[in-house]
């Protein structure tokens, strides 16, 4: 194992950064091409696609808004560009508002107002010049473990995701935790039968109450749609790969929260409170599940997969897990891990662990991973309401 020395950003609120982005965020649909020109113009910046941020109304406008609010604050990224159109539910000017208060250069360029959408590419390519320059003049300080928010997702399951995997992010995630940073695990809909193995590791009563309370809500919205989730779960990629049941699924991906004691458990898109293990409710949607941990403040996700998927994000480097061999080596352009070698009898899943946080002190200092360099930018919140 290397030398455990990080290197990251410190942000005006404390916080840091292991990237040193200048996102142009759009809050709107109609807003995201506009965003993609500026940042093919202007080398540094990054965005994202999406089909969020007006007709939204109660819960689902707030979370949406905590989710573009987060992905903004996220420690990754150096400055924003809150790029609206003008008439969206979700205003530009309220968002940039919230993300200000960390303390980061944040402005904001209004399509309508500008006048055009050439306009609008024109001004928020200028600002974008002087936000990267000023970017690129911060220099990496060290840090500590203590400052990572580590987040966990199994994505494209197979019947080796729970034996190699899962268990070596699990063996991470105890090593993250125990130098003193944070771990979160995901996927509510992924964790439906094992929630009792999480619960008994919480620490308090308030806890434990709660991990039973999200398995529950997330059952009842299947039920109130008129299906079983179990419909869904395991897709038909997972059955192909050998599991055959929710269950079955579940107890191997609950194998990603380790062995320490469950701290909290927070909402879709919050940033934990305390250290530790922490429990995001999120989907099993990948992306979506991918966006609510970046947006809840994690600077590094560690994404396990036993059929192979590309997945990505503009904000935090993702770092790919293979569970067999014969996937890493068919899809070796996306994967920076092997964990099939644990299949193999060739290593044990604490062996891997131990390669994965030398990979984890590499990515911090600057090494990028195979969907950074493929410019994998997946995006898409978690929708909780209908669109009026």
């Amino acid at each position: 194992m290397v030398e455990n020395k990080l290197f990251g950003y410190r942000r005006p609120d404390g916080s840091v950064g292991i990237r040193n982005h200048v996102l142009i965020l759009p809050t709107i649909t109609c807003a995201t091409q506009t965003a993609q020109r500026i940042t093919e113009l202007v080398d540094g910046t990054v965005t994202f696609i999406h089909q969020h941020g007006c007709a939204q109304v109660g819960v689902d406008y707030e979370q949406t808004f905590r989710t573009y609010v987060g992905m903004g604050a996220n420690p990754n990224v150096y400055g924003v560009i809150v790029l609206g159109l003008g008439c969206e539910t979700h205003q530009a000017y309220r968002i940039a508002a919230k993300v200000k208060e960390t303390g980061k250069p944040v402005d904001v360029v209004s399509i309508q107002e500008q006048g055009s959408t050439l306009d609008a590419i024109a001004k928020g390519a200028k600002i974008a010049v002087r936000m990267v320059q000023e970017a690129s003049m911060q220099q990496r300080v060290p840090i500590d473990f203590s400052d990572l928010i580590i987040g966990t997702e199994c994505g494209g399951s197979d019947a080796c995701s729970g034996l190699s995997a899962n268990p070596a992010v699990g063996e991470v995630s105890d090593m993250i935790v125990d130098l003193g940073g944070t771990a979160i695990l995901a996927e509510t809909t992924e964790l439906i039968g094992a929630e009792h193995l999480l619960a008994a590791r919480a620490v308090n009563d308030q806890v434990k109450k709660r991990a039973y309370e999200v398995i529950e809500a997330m059952e009842k919205r299947s039920i109130q749609m008129g299906v079983d989730i179990r419909t869904g779960n395991p897709s038909p990629g997972n059955m192909r790969g050998g599991l055959s049941t929710l269950e079955e699924k579940s107890l191997g991906a609950a194998k990603k929260a380790g062995s320490r004691p469950l701290q909290e458990l927070i909402n879709y898109a919050e940033r934990p409170t305390k250290k530790g293990l922490v429990w995001m409710d999120t989907p099993g949607h990948d992306i979506e599940q991918l966006t609510g941990m970046i947006a809840g403040g994690a600077q590094i996700v560690l994404f396990t997969s036993g059929r192979g998927t590309p997945t990505g994000s503009p904000i935090a480097p993702t770092i790919k897990i293979s569970t067999n061999t014969a996937m890493f080596e068919r899809m070796n352009d996306n994967m920076d891990i092997n964990a099939g070698t644990v299949i193999e009898g060739k290593e044990t899943p604490r062996e891997v662990a131990a390669k994965m946080l030398d990979e984890i002190v590499e990515v911090c200092s600057g090494k990028k991973t195979k969907a950074e360099i493929l410019k994998q930018y997946d995006f898409g919140i978690w929708r909780i309401g209908p669109t009026f």
